[in-house]
């Protein structure tokens, strides 16, 4: 019977595609490894895969071991990491899922902080902002915004985002100051282009809404990269106000059409429903909570800043 050490080293192997990554990672040499898989392709009686300078390639027999190779390696994760928490030491891998302008704000002091207090868990963060499945792709959680949601998912609120319409100093001063939303349309502006619809923007002021169409020359599908480019007085743009209260405390960027608000969007933490969560996740679940809970100010209050 093939060895499982030899198994889930082979199921490394293929994972990293590379016999000196795979060798460091199961903490053995090149040379071990290489005579790990010859001794496994030796008791089943047939060549896995075929090795050249830059690529391995999987013959038909590696092809239909490989999805059994990693599952034992998965099992063999999982068992450690249930002892672990059997001994109440929070270990092992956690995927989190967060859109690009979340986490490039607070998630790296964030995580790094969480880190610190659970030193056996790994964070794998994964930056996008498009949908993943959680189940599909592996994700342990995931922060998501909308009233939309997978209804396979578990959402726990965190905030509610408002987008604030800004513009620098200095482009106002060349191109002037919109007094109302009807005047955006005789301006630059930025738009995101991540959500439909993104050529009209929606204000609401008491009982009434307007909806203006917009144009500009530039669309993209990333916030951080519109706050650069409104910083670079290139327009007038939308932003969520989690990402602009230094700037507009600083005066660096004006808060236009303060009479006017725009829609509120809920923010969730999900994951995916499977009875008790594991130790690891609970332990990233409680600190996000009690992180945002009480984060309110930094998330939403803008009063303290001065109308221009």
């Amino acid at each position: 019977m093939p060895s499982l050490d030899d198994l889930v080293a082979f199921a490394r192997l293929i994972e990293v595609g590379s016999f000196t990554a795979a060798a460091e990672g199961l903490g053995c040499s090149k040379g071990q490894l290489s005579k790990r898989i010859s001794s496994l392709e030796q008791q089943l009686g047939t060549r896995l895969l075929h090795r050249t300078t830059r690529r391995l390639h999987l013959t038909a027999a590696g092809q239909a071991l490989l999805p059994e190779a990693q599952a034992l390696a998965r099992q063999g994760q999982l068992a450690l990491q249930r002892i672990a928490e059997v001994q109440d030491q929070p270990s092992g891998t956690l995927r989190l899922s967060v859109p690009v302008s979340l986490g490039e704000t607070f998630f790296d002091g964030l995580l790094l902080e969480f880190c610190r207090q659970y030193p056996g868990i790994r964070i794998e963060l994964d930056l996008f902002n498009g949908y993943r499945d959680l189940l599909r792709d592996g994700f342990d959680l995931a922060i998501r915004s909308g009233r939309n949601l997978d209804e396979r998912l578990v959402a726990r609120p965190l905030f509610s985002m408002e987008e604030i319409t800004c513009a620098t100093p200095t482009y106002l001063a060349q191109h002037g100051e919109p007094a109302d939303p009807q005047a955006l349309a005789g301006h630059n502006c930025l738009l995101n282009s991540h959500y439909s619809g993104y050529e009209e923007w929606l204000y609401h002021r008491q009982h009434d809404v307007e909806r203006i169409r917009v144009n500009g020359h530039l669309a993209s599908n990333h916030y951080s990269l519109l706050k650069k480019a409104t910083l670079n007085h290139a327009g007038i743009a939308r932003l969520p106000s989690y990402m602009l209260h230094q700037e507009l405390a600083a005066g660096e960027l004006v808060w236009l059409l303060r009479d006017y608000r725009t829609q509120q969007t809920p923010v969730f933490l999900v994951h995916p429903w499977q009875g008790r969560l594991p130790r690891r996740a609970e332990a990233l679940v409680d600190y996000l909570l009690n992180w945002f809970r009480h984060s309110q100010t930094l998330l939403n209050g803008l009063e303290q800043v001065k109308p221009r």
